[in-house]
């Protein structure tokens, strides 16, 4: 159990921007930052983060709330857990007990999983360092590889004995269940027996971008030509491995300041080039590049730079990933190592300034590296030279941005040699083969779609009463604590029986003259969620003096959290259009609090007296009620009420 002062001290330190800043690219936005929504795919952003109010909105998946929530949300920790990463983070001291048989059992399968993959990198850094033949074998290899005491450390690397069961013994008698051991991988189940899956393999632990252990790759040691060179741990709930960089963790703040990743293909080149000093790199380990990868990387730079063997006999299936990249809208770079080397032992055998001024010196646009991989190919041969072209021309059709793909048309122009309307015209003829194929694909469920009449009301209307109530509480949460004038239109009969407005100033503070206000009307909120915040707000007030948002959102229940991030942060969203670049300027709401809050309190009692007013008339249509001159006399004064109000609000306007 985690002190309510730990907490405390946590939310107290842990700035929203610099945590989400590890997972995705923020740009300044005003007083405020945006980037790419991490919860669904975009490339325009739609992600808002708040430093004054330390809280975040994604208006792409309507999810948003405080730190903590940002981190169960993306990294799916449960909420101990989010606040164990931020103390870490901040070095904050918290109290842990040792986790018991018992709360293994009772933990969540997902985070079960976890347990047993943190544990195994525990096993396994261990029985490297401190077994003889983990020393003698594992130790040597990475040795031998060149990888110092602290750079084994940083990435935890470790080994598996080459014992058929040695690790699923040691994780059974500390009890962690077979059944999770199987799921992770970590051990295969038969029938009379279980081994361990990474058996006689130096490991190298997989990391989440936010430093959970999610799997491990294994590589073996012996000339065995059965058993794989690597061996990675399978799917499972927490591992996919379409999904993982490895590398990411540790390379993620890296790559947001240099704003370039480096991408390499295996576990040491990662490793080496760390060791050299630079650290935005990470590796797809191996298998052919997705694009939840790519969108991994594109949360934290827009450029990449592929970096591959001299000698690499696949180079141009791998380029296949280009195009990938390119859809996506990032910009891409790539590099080549002279003939028999690779990363790993470049970086090896350079010092990091001649490291540093190779990749910048021989990374290539993906036009030009693509045009001499290409060209080379097809030398003389015209027939290829025009194969050529032409994928040149595919890979620049795969690019979002129009500018961006003329540019490069007038780029491949000039490499090889051809005019550019010739490739204009391909391009052309490229994007709209493209739209003729997309329409001409089946949708899904065709076969059992009807046609469904149009109906006379399709539009939805507004509901009126909703957005008063949410204005209401956008009021309390922004500007509850601002001390006011507001002017007290008091209604009065005149000498000649006219009602007449009595203006009277009266100075309060916002939460003070809603809750007041609402009291005499005897106002009840129709939205559950509202009705919920409005009384935690108001109760904040009086208890506290004060209320800080960060802290009020991680005390709600998390629909209503959600709630109350987006309302806070409706107004924000506006800076994500750029308005002030076409000289349209949104007026910022503090300048008129006053007016707004009996603005919208005059539209809420007007709303409330149209209802009265409808549902009295439908009354008095039934026939049994129709003489009843009371309803027809209480119609009358509410309407002559809706008037007074809207005389009232028009004198506020």
């Amino acid at each position: 159990m985690i002190s309510k002062t730990t907490i405390d001290q946590v939310f107290d330190t842990a700035r929203v921007e610099e945590v989400i800043g590890d997972f995705v690219q923020l740009k300044k936005s005003g007083s405020n930052y945006k980037g790419l929504s991490p919860f669904s795919e975009e490339r325009t952003p739609s992600f808002m983060v708040s430093p004054v109010k330390q809280i975040w909105k994604d208006f792409s998946s309507g999810k948003g709330g405080n730190v903590v929530a940002f981190l169960m949300e993306h990294e799916h920790f449960s909420y101990p857990e989010a606040i164990k990463y931020l103390a870490k983070k901040y070095g904050i001291e918290i109290e842990e007990t040792e986790q018991s048989a018992e709360a293994k059992e009772e933990a969540s399968e997902r985070e079960s999983l976890y347990l047993v993959n943190e544990f195994a990198r525990d096993y396994f850094a261990k029985t490297l360092t401190e077994t003889e033949a983990g020393k003698a074998i594992g130790y040597s290899y990475f040795k031998e590889r060149g990888f110092t005491e602290a750079i084994i450390k940083k990435f935890q690397l470790g080994y598996s004995p080459d014992e058929w069961d040695a690790f699923t013994s040691e994780a059974l008698k500390n009890g962690y269940q077979l059944s999770y051991l199987e799921k992770t991988g970590l051990t295969i189940v038969k029938t009379e027996k279980q081994f361990d899956r990474f058996k006689g393999r130096v490991i190298f632990p997989i990391h989440s971008l936010s430093g959970r252990v999610l799997g491990f790759g294994g590589r073996i040691l012996t000339s065995d030509k059965k058993a794989a060179k690597y061996l990675n741990s399978p799917e499972s709930e927490v591992y996919h491995k379409s999904k993982v960089l490895y590398g990411i963790y540790l390379a993620k703040q890296a790559i947001a300041k240099e704003d370039n990743c480096y991408l390499v293909e295996g576990y040491t080149d990662v490793i080496q080039f760390h060791q050299s000093g630079i650290e935005n790199v990470v590796s797809s380990s191996g298998t052919a590049l997705t694009s939840e990868q790519i969108r991994l990387i594109h949360r934290l730079t827009k450029n990449i730079t592929l970096l591959f063997d001299g000698d690499a006999a696949g180079l141009r299936a791998s380029l296949r990933g280009v195009d990938l990249i390119l859809e996506q809208g990032l910009n891409v770079k790539i590099c080549t190592f002279p003939e028999g080397e690779d990363p790993d032992s470049f970086a090896k055998n350079n010092s990091l300034e001649d490291l540093t001024l190779y990749l910048e010196e021989n990374a290539k646009d993906f036009i030009n590296f693509k045009a001499s991989l290409l060209a080379s190919e097809a030398k003389n041969d015209p027939i290829k030279k025009a194969e050529t072209i032409r994928d040149m021309v595919t890979s620049i059709s795969k690019i979002p941005d129009s500018i961006k793909q003329e540019v490069y048309l007038k780029e491949c122009s000039r490499i090889m040699d051809i005019s550019e309307e010739v490739l204009f015209n391909t391009l052309a003829q490229m994007l709209q083969k493209e739209r003729r194929e997309a329409s001409k694909r089946p949708r899904r469920d065709t076969e059992t779609m009807e046609v469904v009449p149009v109906e006379k009301e399709v539009i939805q209307k507004v509901d009126a009463q909703y957005q008063l109530e949410q204005k209401i509480i956008e009021l309390l949460l922004l500007y509850g604590n601002e001390e006011e004038r507001f002017e007290e239109l008091i209604i009065e009969a005149s000498e000649e029986g006219e009602i007449v407005f009595k203006p009277e100033w009266v100075t309060a503070k916002v939460f003070e003259k809603i809750y007041l206000d609402l009291q005499e009307d005897e106002v009840e909120f129709t939205n559950d969620a509202f009705q919920q915040l409005y009384y935690a707000v108001i109760n904040t007030y009086n208890q506290e003096g004060e209320l800080k948002i960060d802290q009020l959102i991680n005390q709600l229940p998390k629909e209503i959290a959600e709630v109350a991030s987006h309302v806070v942060m409706d107004e924000e969203k506006h800076q994500l259009h750029h308005w002030d670049r076409k000289d349209i300027y949104v007026k910022e709401k503090k300048h008129g609090i006053s007016q707004m809050v009996s603005e919208t309190i005059l539209n809420l009692r007007r709303h409330l007296v149209s209802k009265k007013i409808m549902d009295l008339s439908e009354a008095v249509k039934n026939p049994e009620v129709s003489e009843d001159k009371e309803n027809l006399q209480n119609i009358m004064d509410y309407i002559t009420l809706k008037k007074v109000l809207s005389e009232k609000l028009n004198r506020v306007l």
